[in-house]
């Protein structure tokens, strides 16, 4: 009795009052969930909605920071792609870091969240000792990289390959052109397990142990067909998270390179498009000419993002 009166209390709460309009009922209604809601709504409208289309904007104007914006249509996108070389370059050394370091990162953080669930004991260890490097900043983490990567016979490389005998004079690792995309992409492979790597880790441990019970009884008998079968359909809305964030961390390769080559680096063999990005907008203080490269890198990854959702999103 007193649940059906609990259930009559609850539906006439929601019912219309007289005379009252479905916009007031529904913020009657919802208000309490919206007053929640509304601190996030006013962060993420005011550092990320409103700067994309502010930048938007001036990417269709010669802009300085101290005159007034100039309109001039879509001048700056015509000189980026088609007369500016070193933009050029930047792109080809971002995809580069995106094609090897994105299914790198990826794979590795999804094998290593796998292996570590499939331990018996020793899992709180393992987790913290690859989600470790991704707490430091990559400055942080460079600087332990350059002592390995020096180009003199005190590197940690250069001495183990002249010790062996490979080489017989140190290798300028970080000043040589021919070298520094290598080494800033096995610094950069090694620290992009960070977030993805924890998604996953937690995705796996909430898989209901069950299933693979019963998947043991309708014929699975090794680790990897239940990864195939059972743990890879289950976690798409990790596996979403997951590839979006590693697209979002291997386009934007910045602090790690400027570490490690230097800004700019010999002939920009790490250049980057925030790199890019950063000599307008903070040393010449072309911000119009900078936000149209930021809505070129906008465009890349909302492009990448969206084949992303429709790879993985979920069969309804």
């Amino acid at each position: 009795m007193s649940s059906k009166t609990t259930a009559g209390a609850q539906s006439s709460a929601v019912m219309l009052k007289p005379g009252e309009s479905k916009l007031h009922h529904f913020w009657r209604v919802n208000k309490t969930g919206w007053g929640f809601l509304l601190p996030f709504m006013v962060l993420f409208l005011t550092f990320t909605v409103i700067p994309v289309f502010v930048a938007m904007a001036l990417s269709v104007t010669d802009y300085n920071m101290i005159q007034v914006p100039n309109f001039t249509g879509l001048t700056n996108y015509r000189l980026l792609l088609l007369e500016d070389d070193v933009f050029i370059i930047a792109v080809q050394n971002t995809l580069v870091f995106a094609c090897i370091i994105g299914p790198a990162g990826y794979i590795m953080s999804f094998g290593m969240a796998w292996f570590i669930s499939l331990c018996k004991r020793g899992r709180g260890a393992l987790a913290l000792a690859f989600y470790a490097p991704s707490l430091t900043s990559g400055t942080a983490m460079s600087v332990i990289w350059l002592v390995i990567f020096a180009g003199d016979r005190t590197g940690y490389l250069n001495h183990l390959l002249i010790k062996v005998g490979l080489i017989s004079d140190p290798i300028l690792w970080t000043k040589d052109a021919t070298y520094i995309l290598p080494v800033i992409v096995i610094i950069s492979a090694w620290m992009s397990m960070g977030t993805g790597f924890l998604v996953f880790l937690a995705g796996l441990s909430n898989i209901d142990p069950e299933l693979y019970e019963a998947g043991r009884v309708d014929g699975i008998k090794n680790p990897l067909q239940q990864l195939f079968y059972i743990t890879l359909p289950l976690m798409k809305p990790q596996l979403l998270f997951g590839s979006i964030n590693t697209i979002v961390s291997s386009l934007a390769v910045f602090d790690v390179a400027t570490a490690v080559a230097g800004f700019p680096s010999p002939n920009y063999s790490a250049h980057t498009i925030v790199a890019h990005l950063y000599d307008y907008a903070f040393t010449r203080f072309q911000m119009g000419y900078a936000s149209a490269i930021a809505m070129f890198l906008f465009a890349i990854t909302f492009g990448l993002s969206r084949i992303c959702m429709r790879v993985f999103r979920s069969e309804t």
